[in-house]
This record gives structure tokens, C-alpha cells and sequence, in this order.
């Protein structure tokens, strides 16, 4: 009988395993880093099913199952030595800003604002008070907002949401270099004025793809990226690289915000500000 209830516990699962990839590597600034947590947490839930928190959903479950891997100092330090060739200065600078930040501030920011879970929901992931959630949350922006600066290129055909996106990094106090429209335009304004970050929808005007729009300008020079679709599974299949940061269509300004700060908090071409 125990076969049947671990493949149903398989099949709750499954859906959700792509978002708590994109969550693993928001939080890590890594694929390959995040992916191993979230292969550890798989490999933790097969080894002990009946451990798996059978009193929630399976969503809260799964990310509750994470997030205790992720405090696990043993396996913090198992990873960072397995990842320590395969990483650059980026994670290093990633590591001396979080020294200024709490790791709890962090989790409670992607975990609403980019993972959608309500404030007593993320207590729950990361054990603490629901009243303390909105504060981590706050704190974390704060604390963000004071280390990364960037000139952003845009990748958006539809106006009315091009226009918000370009609201939201302003008020983030970031330059917008251009707004593009097609895969062709993006690429001449890249190369024009180079951005410290790029926001880039899939479907663009002319049928051209911000994806390859994105290759192109990523084989010119090194940028971080956040994509922005309305059909992330599209882009979340495990199958082949993918995006590091991405946001689902329609989205919370908030969304935005985090993914934003996250991506340059990773980013070694962004200093931070004094």
C-alpha cells in the first residue's frame, strides 16, 4: 500500500516542482545551485514520506520540506564546496551583501511577493510569528534598495504594461535606457546604450521572440535578465537551462520589485551604494 500513497504524493507534487525551482534559484542567484536544494528536498521526501507535512497542502508541504534543507547548515556547507568551482566573483559579492541583510528578510519577501503565499502562509515556511512576516518583508526591501542601482532596457510590446513596468523601476530609482518593442529594436538599443538589466517579454510586435532577443544581446556581454510571460511553464520545464528570475503574467508591482532587487542583488556589475 505504501507504492500507491508515495506515487499520489508524487503526482500532488509535480505540479508545483517548477516554481519551487525558480523560488530555489531566486533565492540562491544559481540554477545549478538552487536546483540542488530543491533535488535535496526531493531526494529528503522519497527517503521519509511520512515525514511530509500531511496537514497542509501539498504546495506548503513541499516548500516547508525546502525550506528545512536550506537551514540544514550540513547540507549549507556541502553545497557551497560542491558549487565552489563552478561559481564566479558574482556569488561571492552576493554572499558580503547578504552579511547585511537577514536570511529570514529574504525568504519572506520571495516567498510572497514573487511565490504568491499569503503572510501566514510564509510564516508557516519559515517558522516565525505571522505578524513578523510584513516587517521581514519591509526590511528586506529597505536593505535591498540601498545596494543596487541599474539602467534598465525594457522588452515589452504592450504598451499599457510596458508603461507600468517603466513606473515601477523609476520608483525603484533605476534609469530606463529604452523601451523595445521588437526583437530587432531591443537589440540596437542594447548595443546603443548598454543596460545594467533587462526585462524582457516573450511574445513581442513583430512575431520575433525576447528570447532570442535576450541570446543576442547575451552574446555581446553579460547582463542579468528577468523575463516576464503569462506561459512560464513554457520556460519552466527542467528540460534546458532556465531563466534564473522569472515573473508570471498578470503580475503585482510587488512581483516586480522583488524579482528586480534580487536579480542585481546578485549581480557583480552592480556596486553597492554607500
Amino acid at each position: 500500500m505504501e507504492i500507491p500513497t508515495a506515487m499520489s504524493l508524487g503526482q500532488q507534487l509535480a505540479p508545483h516542482l517548477p516554481f519551487l525551482r525558480r523560488y530555489g534559484r531566486a533565492l540562491t542567484g544559481s540554477q545549478s545551485h538552487g536546483d540542488k536544494y530543491v533535488r535535496a528536498t526531493l531526494e529528503a521526501i522519497v527517503a521519509a514520506p511520512s515525514e511530509f507535512p500531511r496537514d497542509v497542502d501539498p504546495r506548503l508541504g513541499l516548500y516547508r520540506t525546502f525550506q528545512a534543507i536550506w537551514g540544514s547548515t550540513n547540507f549549507d556547507e556541502t553545497a557551497e564546496n560542491s558549487v565552489a568551482d563552478a561559481t564566479d566573483g558574482a556569488e561571492a559579492i552576493a554572499r558580503a551583501r547578504l552579511s547585511r541583510i537577514t536570511p529570514l528578510s529574504r525568504q519572506a519577501l520571495l516567498l510572497t511577493a514573487m511565490e504568491g503565499f499569503t503572510s501566514e502562509d510564509c510564516a508557516y515556511l519559515i517558522e516565525v510569528a505571522p505578524s513578523e512576516v510584513d516587517g521581514l518583508v519591509a526590511e528586506a526591501l529597505a536593505e535591498i534598495d540601498k545596494q543596487t542601482r541599474a539602467r534598465v532596457l525594457i522588452i515589452e510590446d504592450e504598451p499599457i504594461i510596458a508603461m507600468d513596468i517603466e513606473t515601477i523601476v523609476r520608483d525603484l530609482g533605476h534609469d530606463v535606457t529604452g523601451v523595445a518593442v521588437t526583437r530587432d529594436e531591443a537589440v540596437a538599443l542594447a548595443m546603443e546604450d548598454r543596460p545594467g538589466l533587462v526585462l524582457a517579454d516573450i511574445q513581442l510586435a513583430d512575431d520575433s521572440s525576447g528570447i532570442d532577443a535576450v541570446k543576442d544581446i547575451l552574446a555581446e556581454f553579460q547582463v542579468p535578465v528577468i523575463f516576464i510571460t503569462a506561459f512560464p511553464e513554457r520556460l519552466l520545464t527542467g528540460e534546458r537551462p532556465e531563466p534564473t528570475f522569472l515573473i508570471t503574467k498578470p503580475f503585482q508591482r510587488s512581483t516586480v520589485k522583488a524579482a528586480i532587487s534580487q536579480a542585481l542583488f546578485f549581480d557583480q556589475a552592480t556596486a553597492p551604494v554607500n
